[in-house]
């Protein structure tokens, strides 16, 4: 690896704003702001928006899409076009 044109690579807290979940781990990302992890060192912290704590799919919240209510209301935005004629002609 070639020295001098890589990101430095450093202990990062990732944090979810809305799951409550935090971890350590390692990341190129820098970030102004710091939090004290449970081991008494300081870190820079990220927030996110989404992770396995508050993600729909891990945490068994995931909504069903009714996709019959989505094709009626495409039609009635949109109206009926009626059925489709083709007006080739096979001779």
């Amino acid at each position: 690896m070639q020295h001098g044109i890589h990101p430095e690579y450093r202990p990062v807290v990732f944090r979810d704003k809305t799951g409550g979940l935090s971890f350590l781990t390692r990341s190129t990302l820098t970030s102004t702001r710091t939090v004290e992890w449970e081991d008494g060192n300081t870190y820079p912290v990220v927030d996110v928006e989404v992770s396995s704590a508050s993600h729909p799919f891990y945490t068994g919240n995931a909504r069903v899409m009714d996709t019959a209510g989505r094709v009626e209301r495409f039609q009635r935005r949109y109206g009926l076009t009626g059925a489709r004629t083709d007006k080739r002609t096979d001779a």
